[in-house]
């Protein structure tokens, strides 16, 4: 019971800026809250001085706290859970239960407590990684939550994001094992990577906070896998003159990356194509993300909806495509990293007993969805 304990606690421990869950100190006041060094707790002094334990006594000066760290993770709005439909070559529209690709997903009006057919609520993260997330995943290796953050949220982050692509700061993506001529007939969209704290990034760097939240409710029960860090944000264009990726897969040479976490920017996006007519299609927008889940005749169509958040894991079972696009599409991906599969993945690296030709990205992987 003492091990169990112990191991929650360390799955909460993680610097209450940034999210790291590597080096941490604790804050010497409450000591129940961490950052990952001096400065980062200064910044978030503003804030965790509300919380901190001493300040419930009045006891807190009006200067910066001692070193360490807390964090209480902000409560997100409650979201009713309903069954995620998945739209297959073979199959009609399905429930949770049935699906072979997508999970539960959040409901549409966001409101508190409601209960939705089968009787589910989510008023947590917690709650929307242990009841929807984990068992999802588990099952089926997808998971759709919609409406993650909220209009407004979301909407934040698009204005980052269109902000950024007008500095003229993407870039052609790339591929991990080659680097050629051909990468534009591979993939044809615009990236940037983003650590969250460049100016102008304040509300991809909440987002990424809140991804960070549901990996820690979701740790130690993923598959068996103890996750201990995870890539930039990497955001993509998709210019919208046809252009998307052809099948492949995320982590295809053990580079430690295990699930993909995908946030969608696109407003009023309708993914089915209609047929061409003189080179251009019907007023639809295409750029669906079909997944070929391994072991599995059927596919998962996952449009690129506002507001939405996509979780799969990253490796050979998960095989997908991003179709051609006619409008342009954003989307915000993070890796999330397997302790022991990452480490074995550097020592690799660095002992360049890898796989000729083939090197392992440690910081920051080329194969985005």
């Amino acid at each position: 019971m003492e091990k169990q304990q112990s191991d929650l606690e360390r799955d909460r421990q993680y610097c209450e800026l940034c999210g790291k869950m590597e080096n941490l100190l604790k804050c010497g006041r409450c000591r129940s809250s961490f950052y990952c060094s001096k400065e980062h707790q200064k910044q978030h002094w503003k804030k965790h001085k509300l919380i901190c334990k001493e300040a419930d006594k009045g006891q807190l000066p009006k200067q910066t706290p001692p070193l360490g760290d807390d964090k209480e993770p902000d409560k997100c709005r409650d979201k009713k859970l309903s069954p995620e439909q998945t739209d297959s070559a073979s199959s009609p529209r399905t429930t949770n239960t049935e699906a072979h690709g997508a999970g539960d997903r959040a409901g549409e009006d966001g409101s508190n407590d409601t209960a939705t057919p089968n009787g589910q609520t989510s008023s947590s993260p917690q709650k929307l990684a242990t009841e929807c997330i984990v068992p999802c995943m588990n099952k089926h290796g997808i998971c759709v939550v919609d409406n993650f953050l909220g209009a407004e949220t979301g909407q934040g982050i698009l204005d980052n994001v269109k902000a950024l692509h007008k500095t003229g700061k993407f870039t052609d993506g790339q591929l991990v094992s080659q680097k050629s001529d051909s990468t534009k007939d591979i993939r044809g969209d615009k990236i940037t990577w983003i650590e969250g704290r460049e100016p102008g990034c304040e509300k991809i760097r909440f987002l990424m906070s809140r991804m960070d939240d549901l990996i820690r409710h979701c740790n130690g029960k993923l598959g068996n896998y103890t996750i201990n860090g995870r890539t930039k944000a990497m955001v993509a264009c998709y210019p919208g003159n046809g252009t998307g990726y052809v099948r492949h897969v995320d982590n295809p040479n053990g580079d430690g990356r295990c699930v993909t976490c995908i946030y969608y920017l696109n407003k009023d996006w309708s993914a089915k194509m209609g047929s061409l007519k003189r080179g251009r299609a019907k007023e639809e927008h295409g750029g669906l993300l079909r997944i070929f889940p391994e072991g599995k005749a059927q596919f998962a169509d996952i449009e690129p909806r506002f507001d939405r958040l996509l979780l799969f894991w990253s490796d050979r079972r998960n095989p997908h495509e991003v179709q051609p696009a006619f409008a342009t599409r954003y989307a915000i991906t993070v890796w999330y990293f397997d302790a022991e599969e990452r480490a074995r993945a550097k020592e690799k690296y660095l002992t360049g007993a890898g796989e000729k030709g083939v090197k392992v990205e440690l910081d920051k992987p080329s194969d985005p969805s």
